[in-house]
C-alpha cells in the first residue's frame, strides 16, 4: 500500500530564514508545540459500507481530522512532482513547499497525538487533477483548504476537551491562511467570497460600524457532509466516515 505520510521533516527546515511567506511556515511549525487530551481508544474499524469509521468522542474528532490532513498532505507531495510546481515562479514553489510542510507537520502531530489510536494510513485517487496543469491545481487546492477549514469549524461543537478545542483552533485559523493564499493565487486580491464567509455588507458608505448586512463568519460544515467530499479523492479500502458526528 501506498503510504502518504513522508518522514517528518528536518527540525532545521522548521526555524530557516526564508522568503516573504515565511509566516506560514512558522504558523504551522507551532502546531507541534503542546499535547492532546484523548478521551477512549477506538482503532479504525469498518462501517457497514466498509468504509473506515474514525471513531467517538474527541479522538474520532481528531481521527477525523487525521484523515483530512493526511488527505491534504498526499495531495502537496503529489504538486511538488508535477509539471505545474517545476515551471512556477520561484514565489509559487515557495508557497507550495511551505503549504506541503504545514499539512506534513499537521498529519504527523496528529497521527503521534493519536498514538495507537489512529485510523490507517489512507490512500489517494487523485486521478481527476492534472497536477502538470496550473487551474487544476489550484482549483483542487483550493477545493481542499476550504474543505479544511468548514470541516474543523463544523467539528469544534462535537469536542469535549478544552484543550483539544484551543489546539483545533489554532489548526483552522492555519488552514484558513491556506485558503486565503490560493484564492490569492487564483485570482489577485479575491482571498475570500461568500461561498465561505457570510460576507458582511454595509448598509451604507456612512453607516455606523457594525450596521448591514452579513455576520462575516466562515462558514461549516458537517462532518457527514465533509466525509462525502473527501471520499471523492480516496481509494475503495480508504474512504471513511464518521457516523457518530451526523
Amino acid at each position: 500500500m501506498t503510504k502518504l505520510l513522508l518522514p517528518p521533516e528536518p527540525a532545521d527546515k522548521l526555524t530557516s530564514p526564508t522568503s516573504r511567506r515565511s509566516f506560514l511556515r512558522y504558523s504551522g511549525a507551532s502546531m507541534a508545540v503542546g499535547g492532546l487530551l484523548l478521551a477512549g481508544c477506538d482503532d479504525d474499524s469498518e462501517d457497514s459500507n466498509n468504509r473506515i469509521d474514525v471513531g467517538t468522542g474527541d479522538t474520532g474528532i481528531l481521527n477525523y481530522a487525521y484523515a483530512l490532513e493526511q488527505l491534504e498532505a498526499a495531495f502537496y507531495v503529489q504538486v511538488k512532482a508535477g509539471q505545474y510546481y517545476a515551471n512556477a515562479s520561484a514565489a509559487e514553489k515557495q508557497i507550495f513547499d511551505d503549504l506541503a510542510l504545514h499539512e506534513l507537520a499537521h498529519a504527523n502531530f496528529l497521527k503521534a497525538a493519536l498514538g495507537t489510536s489512529a485510523i490507517k494510513a489512507l490512500e489517494p485517487d487523485f486521478s481527476t487533477i492534472n497536477f502538470n496543469e496550473k487551474n487544476s491545481v489550484l482549483e483542487a487546492a483550493q477545493k481542499f483548504e476550504d474543505l479544511g477549514v468548514a470541516a474543523y469549524n463544523g467539528a469544534g461543537r462535537y469536542i469535549e476537551s478544552d484543550v483539544n478545542l484551543l489546539l483545533a483552533g489554532k489548526i483552522v485559523s492555519v488552514e484558513a491562511r491556506h485558503a486565503a493564499l490560493i484564492r490569492d493565487l487564483r485570482s489577485y486580491n479575491k482571498f475570500v467570497d461568500n461561498d465561505v464567509v457570510v460576507l458582511f455588507t454595509p448598509t451604507s458608505a456612512t453607516s455606523a460600524p457594525g450596521v448591514g448586512e452579513g455576520t462575516g463568519q466562515e462558514r461549516s460544515k458537517r462532518p457527514n457532509q465533509v466525509v462525502e467530499e473527501a471520499n471523492v479523492y480516496l481509494k475503495e479500502g480508504s474512504k471513511i466516515s464518521a457516523n457518530s458526528f451526523n
